[in-house]
């Protein structure tokens, strides 16, 4: 996708700070969306189908993790980046268990900020190379260009990182993939840092895809080291 079409939904209620991020964000060619609060969010998100959003925290009303968790759940897939002004580990982890892909701490460096949206569209847009953008396994047709994923034809909604998980399970199939890696290659997460953020998103693609979710075929555990993936 041309950079210049790529939608952006900045949700911040600080005003200043949102006109500055939508000017920036307008200088790099993207088209900006904007809402102050978390009603006005979701509807934006449901309505205009940005590419990606970045949420802040601290919003009236609703607060960003809980605008996360209902995005999630009403099937906004885009990559999610939360803005906080809190650098505590335990506000990052509940963003990232809440649905979010990323965290940038106020004040945060632009350039910083800029180079993290990039990278986030870009690895949507390409993820790293496999023997085939379609892969099949069971019921299950996934399609990694185009972030589609089919049972019998029928669409699943996955999310941006849910693809992530699978894709990385998929391309080293044929090794146990610890959480600690997942948290830092698809994260950027400190791998010391202890969070359930990987089981939970495991949790939820077994209860997408495998038949029985309890007794999965397909995605398995590695007890004492982390996952695997069994076509």
């Amino acid at each position: 996708m041309d950079q210049a079409r790529q939608k952006v939904l900045i949700v911040e209620d600080e005003e200043d700070l949102l006109r500055g991020l939508a000017i920036n964000l307008g200088r790099e060619g993207y088209l900006v969306l904007k809402a102050a609060t978390a009603g006005e969010a979701l509807g934006r998100a449901l309505e205009d189908r940005p590419d990606l959003i970045l949420l802040d925290v601290m919003l009236p009303g609703m607060n960003g993790f809980d605008l996360c968790r209902e995005l999630r759940r009403k099937g906004v897939l885009v990559p999610i980046i939360m803005l906080t002004a809190k650098g505590d580990v335990i506000d990052r982890v509940v963003g990232l268990e809440a649905g979010a892909d990323d965290y940038v701490t106020k004040p945060f460096s632009l350039p910083e900020l800029l180079a993290r949206i990039r990278a986030r569209l870009r690895r949507v847009a390409s993820p790293a190379p496999m023997d085939s953008a379609i892969h099949r396994f069971g019921r299950i047709e996934l399609d990694f260009e185009r972030l589609l994923a089919t049972r019998d034809g029928e669409r699943l909604h996955l999310t941006s990182k849910e693809f992530e998980v699978l894709h990385m399970l998929i391309r080293l199939r044929d090794q146990t993939v610890s959480r600690a890696r997942m948290l830092g290659e698809i994260w950027n997460y400190d791998p010391d840092v202890s969070t359930r953020t990987v089981d939970t998103h495991i949790r939820t693609l077994r209860l997408k895809l495998e038949e029985d979710p309890a007794n999965p075929r397909h995605i398995l555990t590695v007890y004492g080291e982390g996952y695997r993936f069994v076509p």
